[in-house]
């Protein structure tokens, strides 16, 4: 039996537009500035970026928490995006070690689905894919994104309630 769960699921309900919710999603800048990431380049399906790892420009607790990884690149690889329903892209989970070199290991699948709902926009994140991530990496790349994810949910909250576009 593996302690790890194989993937992360996270809900929100934003009190946004579907349509602002997925350009905060799919834009490389506005993706960028919430979560806390510069990009070499936009988002197209198939392309590769390489995202640098920079303080978040809506909350400053979670900047902080940010900072020791500033500068830290990233490989992100865009998947899927189909116009206001579904945006996803891999990635390696919780590769900040600039020591290492993660390009053999799998990537995690990361994916943004979004619904109308009553009250706004349903904003569900996936990331799925981490029983094929080495066994010593596996539970603190879980444990990470898990609580990672957990705070870009009140980032892109906080982003379309203080930045209107």
């Amino acid at each position: 039996m593996n302690p790890t769960p194989d993937y992360i699921e996270k809900r929100i309900v934003l009190r946004a537009p579907r349509e602002r919710v997925w350009r905060a999603v799919t834009e490389a800048k506005q993706f960028g500035t919430w979560f806390g990431v510069e990009f070499d380049g936009e988002f197209a399906t198939g392309t590769r970026l390489t995202g640098r790892i920079v303080p978040t420009q809506v909350d400053p607790e979670v900047a902080k928490l940010q900072q020791p990884y500033v500068g830290i690149p990233f490989e992100f690889h865009i998947e899927r995006i189909e116009p206001m329903n579904l945006f996803s892209f891999r990635w390696h989970p919780g590769a900040t070690d600039l020591n290492k070199d993660y390009s053999a290991e799998p990537m995690t699948l990361v994916e943004f689905r979004l619904q109308d709902v009553e009250q706004g926009t349903l904003l569900v994140i996936r990331e799925s894919g981490f029983d094929a991530i080495p066994l010593e990496r596996r539970a603190e790349a879980f444990t990470g994104n898990e609580g990672g994810w957990t705070h870009q949910l009140k980032l892109i909250e906080k982003y379309l309630d203080q930045f209107s576009s």
